[in-house]
């Protein structure tokens, strides 16, 4: 199913360049609200945003878009991803609008939407927007006295603050724990560190100061050199670094080492799985976790279901095969039971109850499997398929071949630029490597 304007996370690009100008934007606006003017009651969308600079252009021109047609706007201004998916459910709207480009340059944005639900839209909804977006919208516009307001929203970080910190029972403190925080510069720069601290944690604070480009500049999920610096320099506890709309976590434990979404979730699946919490016996990923987390879970009798790459996909196999927990390597974890999409502050608040119950280092809580040595390489192509090439095909049936039942083979192309990634994992590190170069140099014959 090809779609035309959305990706696998919404509408993006960079700011000021097709698709994400202020014509296309008001536009978004004008067909979303469209296709979710659904009943006779009066309509609204919440619409939130990161720090960037270009955050500003874009939230004028969806409001007004959405108020041309007789859709009324609830501003929330900067707020994490999935404090919007949340407050589109509590606040009864008929749509929610983030505007983010998450882990991406502050020169970069994106429009994420979601269903009254608070899940992201279905293929349904999104080529319904698309036929809009490419249809003439004039007569579908609001009379002069229909038109929508807007207002802007106060008190929207608070409800959201308390929301995370009800995800702890009640008497759980992290009073005792020394966190540093990094916010990215990004979308929890106030609510991160306050929910923190109102948990009794003594809280560190970095990447809190937005200046409208220096969203995840040398700080964030993506660049932990600063946490991990701030945590040796201050002897914290944990650290904890989200990425600019704060969908996504990280932690660094008190030695300094990072640790990634995988034993995160490995975490979380034994303390659930001890407590009787999960709906189903194991829990979703991609395609990209590693097989050490695979095996970890069989020997707790757990399964790990894969999914392609995208948040998206695990949330829709989740919701199919009634998981509520799921998530990426890269750190988007989807507690179901909280949230409908990935939460960086409520999984991290996951986390540390397991850290004050086990009362352990974070670097013993947190290593929970040895991961296989896993390499990926992109190759680079201009042109045509490289993967129909029998060659290739070939290259990849003998790699797959070689590692067996103790490895994996993943070969994907990028979704959003020209390259194909090659990913092998096993026991043998030379091995893998060797497969890895195999079929990186077939692909990139074939790609010449």
């Amino acid at each position: 199913m090809t779609r035309k304007y959305f990706g696998t996370d919404g509408i993006r690009g960079q700011a000021n360049k097709f698709p994400i100008t202020p014509d296309f934007a008001m536009k978004v606006g004008m067909a979303a609200g469209i296709a979710f003017r659904r009943g006779d009651h009066r309509h609204r969308v919440v619409i939130g945003k990161d720090t960037r600079l270009s955050g500003y252009m874009i939230e004028s021109a969806l409001q007004a878009g959405f108020t041309s047609v007789g859709v009324d706007v609830l501003l929330l201004g900067p707020m994490p991803t999935p404090a919007i998916a949340l407050l589109t459910r509590s606040m009864r709207a008929d749509l929610g609008v983030m505007i983010s480009a998450s882990h991406n340059p502050f020169a970069d944005n994106g429009i994420k939407l979601f269903a009254p639900d608070g899940y992201k839209l279905s293929d349904e909804d999104e080529l319904e927007i698309e036929a809009l977006l490419d249809a003439d919208l004039g007569p579908k516009l609001a009379s002069s006295e229909t038109l929508g307001r807007a207002k802007r929203i106060e008190g929207a970080q608070a409800r959201y603050i308390e929301f995370a910190k009800r995800t702890l029972t009640r008497n759980l403190s992290l009073e005792g724990l020394r966190v540093v925080v990094d916010c990215a510069n990004g979308a929890a720069y106030k609510v991160a560190p306050e929910a923190l601290w109102e948990l009794g944690a003594e809280v560190v604070a970095i990447g809190v100061e937005p200046n409208g480009m220096n969203i995840n500049k040398d700080v964030g999920s993506t660049a932990p050199n600063a946490l991990i610096a701030k945590v040796r320099e201050t002897r914290a506890d944990i650290g904890i670094a989200l990425d600019g709309d704060a969908d996504r976590v990280i932690i660094v434990d008190e030695k300094g080492h990072v640790v990634d979404g995988d034993q995160l979730m490995a975490v979380v699946a034994q303390s659930w799985a001890e407590e009787g919490r999960l709906s189903a016996p194991g829990l979703v990923s991609t395609i990209m976790s590693n097989l050490g987390l695979e095996r970890y879970l069989a020997s707790l009798g757990l399964t790990l279901e894969r999914t392609p790459v995208g948040d998206r996909y695990v949330v829709e196999r989740m919701r199919a095969q009634g998981y509520n927990l799921g998530g990426e390597p890269s750190g988007h974890i989807v507690l179901s039971d909280y949230a409908t999409t990935g939460d960086g502050l409520v999984a991290a608040l996951q986390l540390l109850a397991v850290v004050q119950k086990a009362d352990r280092p974070v670097s013993e809580i947190c290593h929970r499997f040895e991961p296989l040595p896993q390499i990926m390489k992109n190759v680079r192509y201009k042109s045509g398929r490289p993967l129909d090439d029998d060659a290739v095909r070939a290259a990849i049936a003998a790699a797959t071949t070689r590692l067996g039942h103790d490895g994996r083979l993943v070969i994907r192309p990028s979704g959003t630029e020209p390259v194909i990634r090659v990913m092998a994992e096993g026991d043998d590190r030379d091995l893998v490597a060797d497969v890895v170069d195999g079929v990186v140099d077939v692909i990139t014959k074939a790609a010449a």
